[in-house]
């Protein structure tokens, strides 16, 4: 088995698809290795493509911010994306692009054993929950597989977009942490 750091060189050198001669910086995920919660996205935005690192523009701000009112910060939870390569344009990530890039995402799931995963959006919801999720009206609910619970949230870059989806995102993030202290509960 591959170590963090191991994994972290295959994704900074990775040349498997056409993303990796656009990019400036892969984004491999950051965050708690040990966290119960995993939040995966579909690619890296332009702020991220430049300093390597998730979540580190406008939509990073409102996803602290989301974890704050939880009374939770980045220290405590894992953070990554389906692609690592930024798609030119902000584009969605094309799904060979996809295809090619999830087993570094499967490897990273095995590392952390996640109890929870929350999909930032409908792109990483149809990859991860099942390709016809909605999540205009799916949102905030949980499946159980594979012993661990999945959801999926509004992409905070969608709130800053439509605020009016703002108080149904902080309300989906209270039940991620009702979900999380519930299975912390049952031990």
């Amino acid at each position: 088995m591959y170590t963090y750091d191991e994994l972290k060189q295959f994704v900074d050198h990775c040349t498997r698809c056409p993303l990796s001669q656009t990019r400036n910086k892969a984004v491999m995920g950051k965050g708690n290795l040990h966290s119960p919660i995993l939040f995966i996205a579909e690619g890296p935005g332009r702020n991220e493509d430049q300093d390597g690192i998730p979540f580190t523009g406008k939509s990073g701000v409102l996803l602290d911010r989301l974890l704050s009112e939880i009374h939770m910060s980045r220290d405590e939870v894992y953070i990554t994306n389906i692609v690592k390569c930024h798609p030119p344009g902000n584009r969605d990530p094309k799904p060979e692009e996809q295809e090619l890039c999830i087993p570094y995402l499967k490897y990273e799931t095995l590392l952390l054993r996640p109890k929870i995963i929350v999909c930032l959006g409908r792109i990483a919801a149809q990859r991860i929950i099942r390709p016809d999720y909605r999540i205009t009206r799916e949102h905030g609910t949980f499946l159980y597989r594979k012993n661990v619970w999945l959801t999926a949230v509004y992409h905070p870059s969608v709130v800053l977009r439509d605020d009016t989806k703002l108080p149904e995102v902080t309300a989906d993030f209270r039940m991620i942490k009702e979900k999380l202290d519930d299975i912390t509960r049952r031990g």
